[in-house]
């Protein structure tokens, strides 16, 4: 399937079009080519990919959120 980008104008509308009928199959569509795309990875990239989340979470969980409000309250 081509890009959007890559369409002709009729062939853009004929999609919007469509999508508004069946918006569905497109979903069904986008998650097979997902899905498709994973497989094709090495066993060395998912493992560097797992790895990269495994970090991203260790630092997100030991994260601290401090809120400071962002106009000092006045008050004379």
């Amino acid at each position: 399937m081509k890009k959007y980008s890559q369409l002709t104008d009729d062939e853009q509308l004929a999609l919007q079009k469509s999508f508004l009928q069946e918006p569905d199959s497109f979903y069904e569509k986008a998650e097979a080519d997902q899905l498709k795309e994973a497989l094709r990875r090495s066993y060395k990239e998912r493992f560097l990919v797992m790895t990269r989340l495994m970090k991203l979470n260790n630092m997100l969980s030991k994260a601290k959120i401090t809120h400071k409000p962002s106009f000092p309250d006045n008050k004379d």
